[in-house]
C-alpha cells in the first residue's frame, strides 16, 4: 500500500448526521466522517462519509506521483448513511488498478457489501456496486478479531487477538475491534497499533454512568483518542434554545468525551462527529473551554494532520499552528 513510513492521522470529514457546506463551517469543515491513518506505509480509512470524496482525489494524485496503484483498508464503524454516503463517489473505486479491502460490522443481517450494494442500485444510484472497476474485498468484523496489515501476512490478514502468528512481527499494523451497544443498532470502535503508538476511533457512542468501562480498557494509554462529541451539555439536556434534548440518540457530549479520555489515560483527545448545527464560532468557543479542562484536547477539523511518532511537544506545536492557520 502506497504511503509514508510514519504514523499519522488526517481528518477529511468531522461532521455528524449530514454535510454542512457554507461560509459558517469553513474552518472546521462540513463533510461527514472520514479519517485517514497512514502507518508503516499502509493506508487505513476510517468510515466513508462525504470526507472520503476529497480523500479519494488525494489518493489518486499521490498514486500518479508515486507511480503506484492505490491500495487501502476501509474500516466502517457502522452502516448509517452519514458513514457510507461518500463511498459511491470515492474515485479509486472506479480505477482497475486500485485494491480496496473493506471491513465492517454485520448488524441486523446487513454487512458492508449488502449495504453498499443496496445504496448503489437504481433508482438510488445509476451504477451498481458490481460495476465498479477496482478490486474489492469484503469481510465482517467482530469483537475477538484482529486485523493485521503488513508484508509478512501478504498484505492483509484477519485472525483473532490471541493468534500468535500475528503477534511476532514488529512491523505489522494491528487493528483491534470493540463492539459498542451505545448507539442505535450498535457500532464498532477501532484501535490501531504500530511500533508502540496507538490511535483509537470511537465515534457514534453515548456515555454510561461513571463512564464506558469497556471503552476505557480498550483505549487504555492511547496516544490519540478520537471520540464522538456531537453535543454540548446544554444541547444534550434540552436546555439550548430551539434545540431538543438528544439523550438516547447514541452520541456524546464534550464532557463525556473528556471523561472517556481521562478514564483511558489517553494522551490526546480529538473531539469528533460535530453537530451540524454548530458553526465555526461556536466550535471555537467549545475548543477554548475544553483546552482548559483537558490539555491535549482539540476539536477535529478537515485538513488537520497529527504525526504520532513526533515528540509530544512538537506534535502539540504542529497542531496549534495548523489550527491557527485554519488548515
Amino acid at each position: 500500500m502506497a504511503g509514508n513510513s510514519g504514523f499519522s492521522v488526517r481528518f477529511w470529514g468531522v461532521r455528524g448526521s449530514y454535510p454542512t457546506p457554507g461560509p459558517s463551517t469553513v474552518r472546521y469543515g462540513g463533510n461527514t466522517p472520514c479519517v485517514e491513518v497512514e502507518a508503516g506505509g499502509h493506508t487505513i480509512i476510517l468510515d466513508a462519509g462525504t470526507g472520503i470524496i476529497p480523500l479519494g482525489r488525494h489518493l489518486m494524485r499521490r498514486s500518479r506521483e508515486l507511480a503506484k496503484p492505490v491500495e487501502a483498508v476501509l474500516l466502517l464503524s457502522h452502516l448509517h448513511h452519514d458513514h457510507t454516503q461518500g463511498f459511491p463517489f470515492f474515485s479509486p473505486a472506479f480505477v482497475p488498478s486500485a485494491r480496496l479491502h473493506i471491513f465492517g460490522p454485520d448488524f441486523l443481517n446487513s454487512s458492508p457489501k449488502v449495504t453498499l450494494d443496496t445504496v448503489m442500485n437504481p433508482p438510488y444510484f445509476p451504477l451498481r456496486l458490481a460495476e465498479l472497476n477496482a478490486w474489492l474485498s469484503f469481510a465482517t468484523l467482530r469483537d475477538p478479531d484482529l486485523l493485521a496489515i503488513g508484508e509478512s501476512v501478504g498484505g492483509v490478514a484477519l485472525g483473532s487477538v490471541g493468534d500468535p502468528a500475528l503477534q511476532n512481527d514488529p512491523d505489522l499494523v494491528r487493528v483491534r475491534v470493540l463492539r459498542s451497544y451505545a448507539h442505535p443498532n450498535g457500532v464498532l470502535h477501532y484501535r490501531i497499533d504500530w511500533r508502540g503508538q496507538s490511535v483509537v476511533y470511537a465515534t457514534d457512542t453515548e456515555g454510561y454512568v461513571n463512564g464506558d468501562q469497556r471503552l476505557a480498557k480498550f483505549a487504555q494509554g492511547a496516544d490519540l483518542l478520537i471520540h464522538d462529541a456531537q453535543y454540548t451539555d446544554e444541547h444534550y439536556l434540552g436546555l439550548a434554545p430551539g434545540l431538543p434534548t438528544t439523550q438516547g440518540y447514541g452520541h456524546s457530549t464534550v464532557s463525556i468525551a473528556v471523561q472517556a479520555a481521562r478514564a483511558a489515560g489517553a494522551h490526546r483527545l480529538a473531539l469528533f462527529h460535530l453537530a451540524p448545527e454548530y458553526d465555526d464560532d461556536q466550535l471555537d468557543s467549545i475548543a477554548g473551554q475544553v483546552e482548559q479542562v483537558f490539555p491535549g484536547a482539540f476539536i477535529a477539523r478537515e485538513g488537520l494532520q497529527i504525526d504520532l511518532l513526533d515528540p509530544p511537544g512538537e506534535v502539540k506545536l504542529m497542531e496549534a499552528a495548523r489550527l491557527h492557520a485554519g488548515a
